[in-house]
């Protein structure tokens, strides 16, 4: 053991501690690189690695053949599956109804968070006009729950847009109109459309319906600026890609796991 300084107090941790990721497909992934640089900056002899799922009921193998792992990111398509495996949750995250952190006890108890809200609310607010009163939501998985939590918070009314119909889509992609898109001066893609290295491709929506006052905002960082953004820059549109909220969810992150470790 040995103290180490991280900024908001001393705390007492581990000579050594392992962190990573759990997801599917997930060497394009952030997390990784940005872990990884941020405890060489701060001289820590901790890892952080990829593990890859083919379906989420690998996890409990998973923490049975690493039991030094002290706290996990989740990423697509686990941030609503994994619950059920989680001893505790936090209570926004049980709100949202999903969770992108866990952190692990010396107990080996597993309590599971979100920090996308928090990264999401950061990064969008300084960009917030008057105007931004209305914001589609361009898929329904577990990001798009924090998404929608925030918006609610900071009182944007919010509209899903599926694939198909569901409980909690007002429209599937059909529905949408020019008429449509230009009421809605917020639109959020929370779906994996546009990804490295499909980056030929956007979500099908009437884009002509996009103007000088909206403000797109991409979740994607890979590439920096996807096709969804490009098409909305050439309207006009304000434009944001998911950099910043994922630096900022990270760091959400690091201060939950300090608690533990």
């Amino acid at each position: 053991m040995f103290w180490h300084w991280n900024g908001m107090d001393n705390v007492q941790i581990k000579s050594m501690a392992r962190f990573g990721l759990i997801g599917k497909h997930i060497d394009y992934s952030f997390s990784k690189a940005y872990f990884s640089k941020k405890f060489e900056a701060l001289n820590l002899p901790f890892t952080y690695e990829n593990f890859h799922l083919e379906d989420i009921s690998e996890f409990p193998l998973l923490l049975k053949e690493n039991t030094d792992i002290s706290g996990l990111n989740v990423t697509i398509p686990y941030k609503e599956k994994i619950i059920p495996y989680l001893d505790d949750i936090d209570k926004k995250a049980k709100n949202i109804g999903a969770v992108n952190t866990i952190s692990i006890d010396r107990k080996g108890r597993l309590k599971g968070y979100n920090t996308d809200c928090y990264g999401f609310k950061k990064s969008i607010q300084p960009l917030l006009k008057k105007r931004h009163k209305k914001a589609l939501i361009l898929g329904t998985g577990g990001a798009s729950k924090a998404i929608a939590y925030t918006l609610d918070k900071l009182s944007i009314e919010v509209a899903y847009v599926s694939r198909s119909k569901e409980k909690q889509a007002k429209f599937i992609y059909d529905d949408l109109s020019s008429g449509i898109i230009n009421k809605y001066k917020i639109i959020i893609n929370c779906t994996p459309v546009g990804t490295f290295p499909n980056t030929n491709q956007c979500p099908n929506i009437p884009y002509d319906g996009i103007s000088k006052g909206h403000l797109l905002y991409d979740l994607i960082y890979n590439p920096e600026q996807t096709k969804f953004l490009e098409v909305g820059k050439r309207q006009g549109a304000q434009l944001c890609n998911g950099l910043p909220m994922l630096e900022l969810q990270a760091e959400k992150a690091w201060k939950i796991w300090n608690k533990t470790i």
